[in-house]
């Protein structure tokens, strides 16, 4: 398959990994006499190298709700515990103002006023806490004092548990069969450690249940022509690109099956392997998904995607189209003549292309059939390596979705393409209770959750 030319990314350590980036602006970068220039280019150096000549995409596969076999095939591979769930939680949740998001609680931390001053700061208009309230299906308070991680975990266990009972099995017995992958940040990984802890791991298996510590670096730095790692600046994540790349590095990945968050069990980078090749697709979940909130399984998508796994395809990206009355940015789709094939294309590689020049973004939501393949390339060859210059110092902003220019990648779409909803800035909190409000609602959802805290009694 033709590939785009990719950088060389070591990741046999996180010094490996250091040192290679630095290299790669020494070799990338060394033209540009001050960072100040670097960040005055930026656009230009991020810029995919064939931005003019991109066509209209050529195929998008048509998601059919109507299509029984695959729905079937789809609940029987989740019921034997073949779908890795994997779960990004390392978000910070900066543009929110509250703290990481997996440990946002609306029912607890905001009222009304605070809503109606966030939504203020953001629009630059006034809005009273009268209005805010106008646009909820019910008030902050009205929801059950839940974090954002808390119903992120207990949808999937409740969504699985009511599987378990339409095919006729013991929902303990199918939460036990179940693998995750929970990524989490440096500074919040114990308070998420404990949570797993309180809530008795959701119902899943300890042992099954893995994490993963998304690092932080610091920023580069350039003196005399020469970049070095300046640890004199900010820590800040490499985006999810490095967060899949980390994932590749020997012992990054842990699990908790002792009784104490620190009976820690690491886990080599050849047992990381093969776990990876006991599975037939792993589903890449986002924290700040809010359709995720009252449906974690979506068994129509999943039977697609592992029809067009026997094809070959070895990630599915779905895509939805840009409102063309208010074009957001994101990653593109489009075909590449000179690779001739469709690819995702981030959305800082586009240069100065208005968002209108963009039909269909991806949904920031993606499957990998056979995952231990894209697992495999990823180790061996890297990701691209996008840069971004912030508070005066060089980082990397590698992205996940860039997997597509490593392996063969199908793209889907509904009959009826949904808006995506996202809990990224204050605007869409309203949208956020309402969606955790619908949560709620869902006949036997309350119980579950009482049930869960208390360790299924």
């Amino acid at each position: 398959m033709p590939q785009a030319p990719m950088p060389v990314v070591d990741l046999r350590s996180r010094e490996h990994y250091i040192a290679s980036c630095v290299a790669l602006a020494q070799e990338k970068l060394s033209r540009f006499g001050s960072l100040a220039e670097i960040a005055a280019q930026e656009l230009e150096i991020n810029r995919y190298p064939r931005l003019e000549q991109l066509e209209a995409p050529h195929l998008i596969h048509l998601l059919s709700p109507e299509a029984p076999e695959p729905v079937r095939l789809a609940k029987e591979a989740v019921a034997r515990g073949e779908v890795l769930f994997e779960h990004a939680a390392a978000g910070e949740g900066t543009r929110l103002f509250l703290g990481p998001k997996y440990f946002i609680n609306i029912a607890r931390d905001l009222s009304l006023e605070t809503i109606a001053h966030l939504l203020s700061v953001e629009s630059g208009k006034v809005v009273s806490p009268e209005a805010a309230a106008a646009q909820l299906d019910c008030r902050p308070q009205g929801l059950l004092p839940l974090s954002l991680g808390a119903r992120h975990m207990l949808q999937l266990a409740f969504d699985l548990s009511r599987l378990a009972r339409e095919l006729g099995e013991s929902p303990a017995e199918m939460l036990g069969r179940q693998h995750l992958l929970v990524i989490v940040g440096e500074e919040m990984a114990g308070g998420i450690e404990k949570d797993f802890y309180q809530w008795h791991f959701y119902g899943f298996h300890p042992a099954r249940v893995y994490f993963m510590m998304q690092e932080s670096f610091h920023g580069l730095n350039l003196k005399n022509g020469r970049f070095f790692y300046d640890e004199t600046s900010p820590r800040r994540l490499h985006n999810h690109g490095q967060m899949v790349m980390q994932q590749a590095v020997d012992r990054q990945l842990f699990r908790l099956p002792g009784a104490h968050a620190w009976e820690k069990v690491y886990q080599s980078q050849d047992e990381v392997g093969d776990w990876l090749q006991g599975f037939v697709n792993k589903i890449s979940y986002n924290i700040e998904d809010l359709d995720y909130l009252t449906g974690s399984l979506d068994f129509h998508s999943l039977g697609l995607v592992l029809e067009l796994g026997e094809k070959g395809f070895r990630m599915v990206m779905e895509v939805v189209a840009n409102n063309p009355l208010k074009p957001q940015k994101g990653g593109m789709l489009a075909w590449d003549p000179t690779l001739s094939r469709d690819v995702m294309i981030e959305s800082f590689q586009l240069g100065d292309l208005p968002h209108n020049g963009i039909s269909f973004l991806n949904r920031n939501f993606n499957h990998y059939p056979r995952p231990f393949e894209s697992w495999r390339r990823v180790r061996d060859e890297g990701l691209p390596m996008p840069v971004a210059v912030k508070d005066n110092f060089l980082y990397y902003q590698p992205v996940q979705g860039d997997i597509n220019f490593l392996v063969p990648t199908a793209f889907f779409r509904r009959q009826e393409m949904p808006a995506i909803k996202n809990l990224k800035r204050p605007a869409a909190l309203p949208l956020a209770i309402n969606r955790m409000a619908a949560q709620d609602r869902q006949p036997g959802f309350r119980e579950f959750v009482q049930c869960t805290k208390e360790g299924g009694k």
